[in-house]
């Protein structure tokens, strides 16, 4: 079982990477484009929008949201411009180049969780 969850995180570290060269793509389409960009940029944020350490919905991001995500782009992004989006990303891959990170999108979850916990403050105060 071990081995099949192992097997399976490859098989997605792989298609967010693809994922990530097919929004660069001319012919990838401009709503695929823009999940795509989503997903990724979520994918490669340092900090989770559910943090792990709580029980249960900590992993409910990395087990079901992120999967998901990337299984609708994938649906929605042509054959041929995933193909070659795969290759760009198993050179990428077997070249060992470092995981991009995307500060921006790690940016955008610190902002959420601040406003949510302002709101909670509002909400608890009034």
């Amino acid at each position: 079982m071990l081995q099949i969850l192992r097997r399976w995180a490859k098989l997605m570290k792989g298609d967010i990477v693809a994922l990530w060269f097919a929004c660069r793509h001319p012919r990838t389409p401009r709503h695929a484009k823009l999940l795509a960009v989503l997903v990724v940029a979520y994918a490669f944020s340092p900090i989770d929008l559910i943090p792990d350490f709580i029980p249960v919905l900590g992993f409910v991001d990395d087990a079901i949201l992120l999967p998901l995500g990337i299984w609708i782009v994938l649906k929605l992004i042509p054959a041929p411009v995933m193909a070659e989006s795969r290759a760009q990303a198993q050179a990428w891959l077997d070249a060992r180049k470092p995981k991009p990170q995307n500060v921006v999108a790690a940016a955008v979850v610190v902002l959420l969780w601040i406003v949510l916990a302002w709101l909670l403050w509002r909400w608890l105060t009034d």
